[in-house]
C-alpha cells in the first residue's frame, strides 16, 4: 500500500501540492471560528450533583444575584477608606450601572472588608453566556469604564470575578501561544541544520508543517461545531507543539530514508519511493497509536478532554496524511539539491557513539534492563506525594494578573470562602411547599461541619418548595481542605433532609469535588482503553502477542517516573500545593502514545536485524547502533518543542511542558534505546511468539533497512559501506 501511495505523489508531485493548496484555503475560509470557554461547571455531565445544584438554582432563583465581575476598590496609599471614598464607591457603581454594557444585568454595592480597607461592586451578567467570548468582552469594557470613573479619586480599582480571569486568560493564552511558536521554531531550525547541515531542509518542514496547521485547526474548528464540544484557549498552544513536534518527528524518519535510499545508489524519484514504501509502515503505525490514544479521550468525562482528545486526533491524523504525500510530493520535486551544501547525504557516517553504545547492550543485556529499569522505577517512586489542585483560571495564567490579584486580596480581606459560597438547594419532592419551621435547624447542622464558616438560610422561592441555605466555608474554594469540607456538607445535607424533600449542594467547591470524581473515573476508563488499543496495533505491527505486553509496560513505567519527577520538582522542590487535575491524564497519553512511537522504531529495527540472521543480542546491539541517530535526533526535537510550553508563563503550561518534554526523553533516551532492546534480547526468539517475524528470510541484496528511518541498511559492515538496491526491494 505504502509503495502505491509513494508511486502515485512522485508521479504527480505538482497536482499533489496543488490538491493540498486547495484544500487548505478552502478549509481556512469556511472554518468556524473556535470559541473559548473558561467555565469550570461545562466540562461536567448533568449527571453530577454540582450541575443538578446549577440547574435547580435557574429554576427556582432566576433572579438570583451570582455576580460574574467584582471590582474592588482600595486607597491608593493602602489606608482605611474615609467617608469620601465611600461615596466615590457609590457614585461609580451607580454610574457603571447606566452604562448599560452588554451582557450586563445588574451592577450593586458589596459588602465592605472587616478592616475598613476595602470595597466591592457586583456585577451580575447573563448565566446564559458563562464563559462566552461576549462576556469575555464584557469584561474588557467594564475594567475601561470602572477605571475611567475612578479617575481624580484616591482610589485604585481592579476588576475581578470568572469574567474578568476568562479575559485575562485569554491574554495570556495568546502572550504563551506567541512565545511557543517562536521557540518551537527556533528550537526546530537549529536542530536540523545541525543535523542536516542544509538550509532548506531545515526551513522546509516549518513551512510545509505551518500549512497542515492551517487545515487542521480549521478541522477542528469544524468538529468542534458539529458535534458541539467544549473549546479551551489552552488547547491551541498544545496544537501548535503536538502539530510541529509530531511533524518534525515524521519529516525525519522520512529523511533519513530518502537519503539513506540515495547513498545505496537510487535514482532521486526511485529513492523517495523507496522511502515511502519502506518508513510508511512505521509512521502510519506510530502516528496510529497517537491517534488511538487521544481519541480515547473522548471516553473522559470532563468536557476539556473531550474536546482535547478529538481535536489532538484530527491535527496528528493531517500530520500522517501530509508525511505520507505533502512532504514526499515536495521534496521529490527538489531532489538531492534539498541537502546542499552539504555533501554528507553522499557517504554513510560511522556513528560511532551508536555502535558503541549498541555493543555495550549486546555484551551485557541483563545489566543494561536491571540499570534502566532501575532509573524508572526510583522517579516513579515520586508518584506517591502527587496531589492534584482544581484551580483552572489561577492554573492557566500568572499570579500578577489583574483577576488573580483580586481575587488573592479578597481572600486576605475577607472569609476564604466568602468569593464563592456553597449553596446547599433544599427541594420538595412532592411539590408541596417545604415546612419552614425546620430551616434553622437544618441549617445549623451544616453550619456544624467541619471546615464551615457559617450557614444561613438566604432565600426561598415564591412557591415555598425550594430553599437556599447559604454555607461559607472556612477555606478558597479551589483547596484541598475546601473540597474536603464541602464532602462532609454533602454527607450532612443528604442524611439530614427531612422527609419529602431532597438535598443539592452546589457552588465552585462543589464542582471540584466533582471534577475531582471525573477525573478519577477517567483513570479508570482511559487508561486502560488506550493501553488496550496501543497493544493491538503494536501486536498487528510485530505480528506477535508477547512483544505488545512488555512494550506497553515499559512505557507505563515511563509514564510513572515522569509523572515522579514531576511531583519532586513542582511540589517538593517548588513547594506547589499540587500539580494540575488533569495533568496525569494528558501526561499518561502524551507519554504513553509518543513514547510508544519510538519503541515502535527501535523494535521495527531490531526484527529487520534479526530477519538477516543475528541472534537476539547481536540483533538488539545492531539496532541500537544503526536506529539510535534517529531516535536521539526525533526524541530531542520533539522533547524540546515540547519544553517551549514552559515559556508560556502560567503553572497549567508549565507543569505540562516539563512532564511531557520529561517523559519524552525518558521514553527515546531511556525506554527505547537501553530497556526495550536490552528485554527484547534477553527474551529472545520467544518475543515474536506466536509469529516468526525475526527469522531469518532470503532477502535481495541490500535491503533488510530498518522503518526506523536510520542511516544505515544492512550489509553495512561497520566501515559505512552498503551493498546497492537499484529496485528499492524489501526483504
Amino acid at each position: 500500500m505504502f509503495r502505491r501511495i509513494g508511486h502515485a505523489v512522485v508521479r504527480h508531485p505538482v497536482w499533489t501540492i496543488v490538491a493540498w493548496l486547495i484544500a487548505a484555503v478552502a478549509i481556512v475560509a469556511t472554518a468556524p471560528s473556535l470559541p473559548s470557554n473558561s467555565d469550570e461547571s461545562s466540562f461536567l455531565p448533568k449527571s453530577y450533583e454540582s450541575i443538578k445544584a446549577a440547574d435547580l438554582q435557574e429554576r427556582a432563583f432566576p433572579s438570583a444575584f451570582t455576580p460574574s465581575a467584582i471590582a474592588l476598590y482600595q486607597r491608593t496609599d493602602g489606608a482605611a477608606l474615609t467617608a469620601a471614598d465611600k461615596r466615590d464607591v457609590s457614585r461609580i457603581t451607580a454610574e457603571l450601572g447606566e452604562k448599560h454594557i452588554d451582557q450586563v444585568q445588574k451592577v450593586v454595592p458589596g459588602q465592605p472588608s472587616k478592616d475598613g480597607r476595602y470595597a466591592l461592586t457586583l456585577v451580575q451578567m447573563d448565566s446564559k453566556n458563562a464563559g462566552q467570548p461576549k462576556q469575555t468582552e464584557a469584561a474588557k469594557t467594564l475594567r475601561k469604564e470602572v477605571k475611567s470613573l475612578a479617575k481624580g479619586t484616591h482610589l485604585d480599582v481592579r476588576l475581578g470575578g470568572s469574567a474578568a480571569q476568562a479575559a485575562d486568560q485569554e491574554d495570556s493564552s495568546k502572550r504563551g501561544q506567541a512565545l511557543i511558536g517562536i521557540g518551537t521554531f527556533v528550537i526546530i531550525l537549529v536542530t536540523l541544520l545541525i543535523i542536516f547541515r542544509a538550509p532548506l531542509l531545515a526551513v522546509l518542514p516549518l513551512v510545509l508543517i505551518g500549512l497542515v496547521s492551517a487545515v487542521a485547526n480549521g478541522l477542528i474548528a469544524y468538529a468542534t461545531k458539529l458535534f458541539d464540544l467544549q473549546a479551551n484557549s489552552s488547547i491551541s498552544s498544545i496544537l501548535i507543539v503536538v502539530l510541529f513536534g509530531v511533524g518534525t518527528d515524521y519529516f525525519l524518519f522520512l529523511m533519513f530514508r530518502y537519503r539513506e535510499r540515495l547513498r545505496a545508489g537510487d535514482e532521486p524519484k526511485q529513492a523517495m519511493v523507496n522511502a515511502v514504501d519502506r518508513v510508511g509502515e512505521a509512521i502510519a503505525s506510530a502516528a496510529g497509536a497517537v491517534i488511538i490514544a487521544f481519541l480515547a479521550l473522548a471516553l473522559s468525562t470532563l468536557g476539556f478532554l473531550k474536546q482535547m482528545g478529538p481535536a489532538l486526533a484530527i491535527a496528528v491524523a493531517a500530520t500522517l496524511i501530509a508525511g505520507l504525500t505533502l512532504i514526499p510530493a515536495v521534496v521529490s520535486l527538489i531532489g538531492p539539491k534539498v541537502f546542499w551544501p552539504s555533501k554528507s547525504w553522499q557517504q554513510e557516517p560511522r556513528n560511532a557513539r551508536f555502535a558503541a553504545l549498541g555493543r555495550g547492550v549486546q555484551r551485557r543485556p541483563a545489566l543494561t534492563a536491571v540499570a534502566s529499569g532501575l532509573v524508572l522505577i526510583v522517579l516513579s517512586l515520586g508518584t506517591l506525594g502527587f496531589n492534584a489542585t482544581f484551580d483552572l483560571a489561577s492554573g492557566s495564567m500568572p499570579k500578577t494578573k489583574e483577576s488573580m490579584v483580586v481575587q488573592d486580596r479578597m481572600q486576605k480581606a475577607y472569609s476564604a470562602g466568602a468569593a464563592a459560597p456553597t449553596d446547599v438547594y433544599l427541594s420538595s419532592t412532592d411539590g408541596k411547599p417545604l415546612d419552614k419551621a425546620g430551616f434553622a435547624a437544618y441549617a445549623k447542622k451544616l453550619g456544624a461541619v467541619d471546615g464551615v464558616a457559617s450557614a444561613r438560610l438566604s432565600q426561598v422561592n415564591k412557591e415555598g418548595t425550594t430553599a437556599d441555605i447559604t454555607v461559607t466555608l472556612k477555606y478558597e474554594a479551589s483547596t484541598d481542605r475546601a473540597i474536603d469540607a464541602v464532602e462532609r456538607v454533602r454527607d450532612v445535607a443528604h442524611a439530614n433532609a427531612p422527609e419529602g424533600t431532597e438535598a443539592l449542594v452546589g457552588g465552585m467547591s462543589s464542582i471540584f469535588k466533582d471534577i475531582d470524581s471525573a477525573v478519577n473515573h477517567d483513570y479508570r476508563t482511559v487508561f486502560p482503553v488506550a493501553a488496550i488499543l496501543i497493544m493491538v496495533i503494536l501486536g498487528l505491527l510485530l505480528r506477535s502477542v508477547v512483544a505488545p505486553w512488555y512494550l506497553i509496560a515499559s512505557v507505563g513505567l515511563g509514564f510513572g517516573a515522569t509523572l515522579g519527577a514531576t511531583v519532586w520538582l513542582f511540589q517538593v522542590a517548588q513547594g506547589h500545593s499540587g500539580l494540575m487535575f488533569m495533568l496525569p491524564v494528558i501526561m499518561y497519553l502524551f507519554v504513553v502514545a509518543i513514547g510508544t512511537d519510538y519503541n515502535i522504531l527501535m523494535i521495527a529495527r531490531l526484527r529487520e536485524e534479526a530477519r538477516e540472521g543475528r541472534d537476539p543480542r547481536e540483533a538488539a546491539g545492531m539496532a541500537l547502533r544503526h536506529a539510535g541517530p534517529t531516535v536521539a535526533a526525533a526524541g530531542f526535537i520533539l522533547a524540546a518543542t515540547f519544553a517551549t510550553m514552559m515559556l508560556a508563563g502560567n503553572s497549567l503550561l508549565t507543569e505540562m511542558g516539563f512532564a511531557v518534554s520529561f517523559g519524552i526523553a525518558v521514553a527515546a533516551f531511556v525506554m527505547a534505546m537501553f530497556f526495550t532492546p536490552s528485554l527484547t534480547a534477553l527474551i529472545g526468539h520467544a518475543a515474536w511468539w506466536p509469529g516468526h517475524g525475526d527469522r531469518a528470510a532470503t532477502q535481495a541484496p541490500g535491503t533488510g533497512a530498518g522503518a526506523d528511518g536510520s542511516a544505515a541498511a544492512p550489509g553495512d559492515d561497520g566501515r559505512g559501506t552498503v551493498a546497492h538496491d537499484p529496485a528499492g526491494r524489501r526483504g
